[in-house]
């Protein structure tokens, strides 16, 4: 039995992701979404983002995507040499630890080669239109269709509303 492999983004209506490496925006709600929806599953992302968050993401085992065989990762982040290899490390320690989920967290090359291999989609929906160097792929309609959409909860600190909607293959 495989493991559904779900990537998860926050995206700007423009399809922005980040901006220098970073979030081209500040919205702590929805960070507090990811760590929720993430902890307890393993997370598989490129090597850039792991580098934008400076260390490991405590109650998630971490799988790095770097075209280095060796990349200096800290105790308890695993590396890869493909977004396949990765997802397939990730289902191994979902199957082991009893997750529910593989969850893919960026950055956009890493969406974009696991985008044919994933099972659902939960993005949320960021309303502003920033300056970004990085954008998720398109969420084509012949293949994915909305399950779910539910407005977030602004808090004073995030910078824009949001919407989270789930997708699910056709």
């Amino acid at each position: 039995m495989t493991v559904p492999v779900v990537l998860i983004a926050a995206v700007g209506r423009n399809g922005a992701i980040g901006l220098r490496d970073g979030l081209p925006w500040r919205l702590p709600s929805d960070l507090r979404q990811f760590k929720a929806e993430t902890v307890g599953k393993p997370v598989v992302m490129g090597r850039k983002t792991f580098a934008s968050l400076g260390r490991p993401l405590p109650g998630r085992h971490l799988v790095v995507v770097s075209r280095d065989p060796a990349p200096a990762l800290p105790e308890g982040v695993a590396g890869a040499t493909s977004v396949e290899g990765a997802l397939a490390l990730a289902q191994r320690i979902a199957a082991e630890r009893g997750a529910a989920e593989v969850m893919v967290a960026g950055g956009a090359e890493i969406y974009r080669a696991a985008m044919p291999l994933a099972d659902a989609l939960r993005i949320t929906e960021v309303d502003l239109e920033p300056a970004a160097d990085s954008f998720f792929p398109a969420v084509e309609p012949a293949v994915w269709r909305e399950l779910s959409r539910e407005m977030g909860e602004r808090g004073e600190r995030d910078e824009a509303g949001f919407a989270v909607v789930r997708y699910g293959r056709r």
